[in-house]
């Protein structure tokens, strides 16, 4: 974890699972997918567990209700936003955290790798992130997103964006971008066909829980 100042506090982390979404180039819910033997939302919430401060399953409100009780929900404050108004959810909920997003589309990550995220934080970025190995823009859906990225967000928001891709790229001078160590552990599976290569990898990542 890099920080200018050896006395300035560290922003607590909390984790925040992206499960609202509709999935419809998949043809079905991505965060109820059994990658793992139960569901991704719950697969990746019990990573994050070990690795934050809270960990929240952000949701629809529509969905709240069938969410196991164990687990902490954010029902979305601000519809039709995606991901971002997740986040800015999230910032509602507790201000002076930082969080760790991540997307319920990605099987392959391991706690591995979000552990090397979190030793290459920068608290005085507005956010870490990974580079894509596909296309070498940040990849915003798993990113550490720091208190001061709020103002950041807000204003892209004011400009008429909803992307926090295109937030993290705007101000790319102020965001800390890393190289994943194994590129298939941030890859996105948004479509049957991506699903069906996942199937083959989980047998060379996850041979236990391969399926």
């Amino acid at each position: 974890m890099t920080s200018k100042d050896s006395n300035i506090k560290i922003p607590l982390l909390n984790g925040l699972v992206l499960a609202g979404g509709k999935s419809v180039r998949m043809g079905q819910d991505k965060s109820l997918m059994k990658w793992h033997g139960k569901e991704q939302r719950y697969y990746l919430a019990d990573i994050l567990s070990s690795l934050c401060n809270e960990v929240f399953i952000s949701c629809r409100p529509d969905q709240q209700s069938e969410i196991d009780s164990k687990y902490n929900t954010l029902p979305d404050i601000q519809a039709g936003m995606g991901p971002l108004g997740a986040i800015l959810t999230a910032f509602n909920k507790n201000v002076e955290a930082a969080w760790l997003v991540v997307a319920c589309d990605l099987p392959l990550l391991d706690i591995a790798t979000l552990e090397f995220l979190i030793a290459e934080r920068d608290i005085n970025k507005i956010a870490t992130t990974f580079e894509s190995p596909y296309d070498g823009k940040p990849e915003p859906l798993i990113t550490i997103w720091e208190p001061q990225s709020l103002a950041f967000l807000q204003e892209h928001i004011s400009d008429g964006f909803t992307c926090p891709r295109k937030a993290l790229i705007k101000n790319i001078d102020n965001v800390k971008i890393i190289k994943p160590k194994d590129p298939d552990a941030i890859m996105n599976t948004n479509t049957p066909e991506d699903a069906e290569k996942v199937k083959m990898l989980l047998n060379k990542y996850f041979p236990s829980n391969a399926s």
